[in-house]
C-alpha cells in the first residue's frame, strides 16, 4: 500500500471514530433544534392572527413567559417580528413581513 493510500486510510478510520464518539451529542443537538423550531413557529402562527403580547403567546403557546421572552427577543433582533402599540405595561408585537 502506498503512503497516500494508507493516509486515506487513516483518516476515513478517524473520521467513522469521531462519528462514532460524537453520535450521541448530534442526536440531542437535533432533539433541541426540533423543539426549538416548534416552539418559533408556534410564536409565528400566533402572531399570524394579529398583534399579540408576550404574556398572551405564551399561554396560547403553552410556553413559559420566559422562554417566549427569550425567542420574541431572537425573532426582533433578526427582523421577523417589531413592536406594535402598548397594552398597559407590555408592548404588543406583530410579524414585520405580512
Amino acid at each position: 500500500m502506498s503512503q497516500s493510500e494508507q493516509d486515506k486510510q487513516a483518516k476515513k478510520a478517524a473520521m467513522k471514530g469521531l462519528r462514532v464518539e460524537r453520535k450521541t451529542f448530534i442526536k440531542v443537538a437535533s432533539a433541541k433544534m426540533k423543539l426549538q423550531k416548534k416552539a418559533i413557529q408556534a410564536i409565528l402562527d400566533q402572531l399570524k392572527n394579529g398583534a399579540q403580547t408576550v404574556p398572551a403567546i405564551a399561554a396560547a403557546t403553552g410556553a413559559s413567559t420566559a422562554e417566549t421572552l427569550w425567542y420574541m427577543a431572537a425573532l426582533k433582533k433578526y427582523g421577523e417580528i417589531k413592536e406594535a402599540e402598548k397594552d398597559g405595561g407590555y408592548f404588543k408585537y406583530e410579524l414585520a413581513k405580512v
